[in-house]
C-alpha cells in the first residue's frame, strides 16, 4: 500500500526478460538470493530452472542454485498428528521459521557462515510427497540462490521478514484456467484420478491461492508465465 493509499502494482516482465534480469543480478558482484512467489501452479519452480540454467550458462557452474520453500514442508506424519493433512500447503504445513532462518543464512553468507562454508538445504519430492533434509548444497562460489514458493510475500510474522532479505522477488501471474489445469495434471502425475485431481486444485489449492494473490502486489516485479 502506498502513502496515498493505494495500491502498489509492479511493473510486468515477460519470462525471458526476467531471466535475463536474473544473469544481470548475478553478475553485479556478491551473493544474493531471488524470491519467487506465485500461487500453486503459477510457474514459480519452472521459472526458478530457468534462471539457474541461464545464470549457469552465462558464469559457470555452481554459481546459481535453487532452493525451493518446499523443502520446508512438515513430513506427512507430522501433518497427521497436527490433524493437516487434508490441507497440506496451506501456511500452517509448512517450518516457517526454519526456512526464514535458512534465507538469512544464504543471505548473509559473510555474518552467518565462514568463506569455506557450504550451506546445505531440504528439497521436497514429489513422487514420495516428503520433504528430505540436506539434499542441495549451496557452495561458498554460489552467488545467486533462487527460492521459490507460495508465501514469500506473506504479511504475518514470520514471512514477513522475507522480502528484505531477498535482493527482488518476483510474482508468477497466470490465468486461473491455466493454473488449475496444471495442478490437475500435477496432482494425477501423482497418483490422482481426474476427479480426485481437480477437487484438490480447486478445493485446497484454491484457497492456498487466494491468500497468496492477496500479496502479490507486494513484488517487485510480475512475470507473466
Amino acid at each position: 500500500m502506498r502513502e496515498d493509499g493505494c495500491v502498489h502494482t509492479p511493473e510486468t516482465l515477460s519470462a525471458d526478460q526476467a531471466v535475463a534480469r536474473a544473469v544481470a543480478l548475478a553478475g553485479a558482484g556478491g551473493r544474493a538470493v531471488l524470491g519467487i512467489a506465485g500461487a500453486p501452479g503459477a510457474g514459480k519452480s519452472t521459472l526458478a530452472r530457468r534462471v539457474v540454467t541461464a545464470v549457469t550458462t552465462a558464469l559457470g557452474p555452481g554459481v546459481a542454485v535453487q532452493v525451493p520453500m518446499d523443502g520446508f514442508h512438515l513430513a506427512n506424519g507430522a501433518l497427521d498428528s497436527l490433524g493437516r493433512r487434508d490441507r497440506k500447503g496451506a501456511i500452517d504445513t509448512f517450518d516457517a521459521a526454519g526456512y526464514v532462518a535458512l534465507v538469512r543464512r544464504l543471505a548473509t553468507p559473510a555474518v552467518l557462515a565462514t568463506p569455506v562454508d557450504t550451506v546445505w538445504a531440504p528439497d521436497f519430492d514429489r513422487r514420495g510427497d516428503e520433504p528430505v533434509a540436506g539434499s542441495i548444497a549451496v557452495p561458498p562460489e554460489t552467488v545467486l540462490v533462487v527460492s521459490e514458493g507460495n508465501y514469500l510475500l506473506d504479511q504475518t510474522a514470520p514471512w514477513s521478514d522475507l522480502p528484505a532479505l531477498f535482493i527482488e522477488t518476483w510474482a508468477c501471474v497466470v490465468d486461473d484456467d491455466v493454473r488449475v489445469d496444471r495442478l490437475v495434471g500435477r496432482h494425477m502425475r501423482h497418483g490422482r484420478d481426474h476427479e480426485a485431481a481437480r477437487t484438490w486444485a480447486v478445493e485446497v489449492d484454491g484457497v492456498n491461492a487466494a491468500r497468496v494473490t492477496a500479496d502479490l502486489h507486494r513484488a517487485s516485479f510480475l512475470v507473466r508465465t
